[in-house]
């Protein structure tokens, strides 16, 4: 009997190590809820992950291949023990040779990169998700031209793996204005860019889908949610991924006035 056809998740990680600052987890209840449970509504316990995780970016895209990733602590500000966190997924230096082919199949340069670790976009979702940290990891950078069609087009070229056990993950953010959380006035901002990107995602049609987010800066306050778009890639390479499977909001939760919202491709129990 073959393997179930896994879905592919876009999930806006939040800001910076939350789930370990108790003062900050209480404004990602929901979020956090959802992603403890997620493992057990996807229709089977994947092989292993891929991430594209808007925090690490390179000139071509860059595949990670370290079997015992260290960790990558790309954030000021937060309390010591944070610098302390230690999430022990191993990689899949297999699985990080199997996407290289895959990327060349499909014209697309790349690179390996042996000393790259999980920085917070990979170990904040992934360690609420399989917190005994025995899933193993293999992490793609996006690449720092941000153009929205290559990233899409890395997204096709690593459909196969949905059929040989890989869960794709693009871990980003809906909105990425630092200076805008919290403020009154950057509510409706946010929430126009993410009804843009809603009604992208849930529509019936992929090629639309593809479309509108090959425009993103046409929809309504596009730059003010995203001045720089490293956190807007890896939601197009997920939806490259989906292929024809219709999207669906998975959380949507507003933190500090600003809608945060993931999204999932195909197969997934949404409670």
């Amino acid at each position: 009997m073959a393997a179930p056809r896994l879905p592919v998740l876009f999930l806006s990680h939040g800001g910076g190590p939350w789930p370990y600052v108790d003062q900050m987890r209480p404004m990602y209840a929901k979020t956090e809820a959802a992603l403890r449970r997620l493992p057990q509504q996807l229709p089977a316990r994947p092989k292993a992950v891929l991430v594209i995780s808007g925090h690490w970016e390179a000139p071509v895209f860059s595949i990670a291949t370290s079997p015992h990733p260290p960790m990558e602590y790309d954030y000021s500000g937060f309390p010591p023990h944070t610098y302390q966190i230690r999430y022990g997924a191993p990689g899949a230096p297999d699985l990080a040779h199997r996407v290289g082919d895959l990327l060349a199949g499909a014209n697309i340069k790349t690179a390996l990169d042996a000393e790259r670790g999980f920085d917070h976009g990979v170990f904040m979702p992934l360690g609420l998700m399989y917190p005994d940290a025995d899933m193993p990891i293999v992490m793609v950078s996006v690449k720092s031209n941000y153009d929205p069609a290559e990233h899409l087009a890395l997204g096709h070229a690593l459909q196969p793996l949905r059929e040989e056990g890989v869960l794709i993950v693009g871990s980003g953010l809906t909105y990425h204005n630092m200076s805008g959380f919290g403020r009154d006035d950057s509510a409706p901002v946010a929430k126009a860019f993410t009804q843009y990107l809603d009604e992208a995602i849930t529509g019936a049609d992929a090629r639309a889908r593809e479309e509108m987010l090959l425009r993103w800066t046409s929809g309504p306050s596009a730059r003010l949610a995203h001045p720089r778009e490293d956190h807007l890639m890896p939601l197009l390479t997920a939806a490259g991924a989906a292929g024809d499977d219709k999207g669906r909001v998975l959380i949507s939760e507003t933190v500090m006035k600003i809608p945060m919202t993931s999204y999932v491709f195909g197969d997934v129990r949404i409670d």
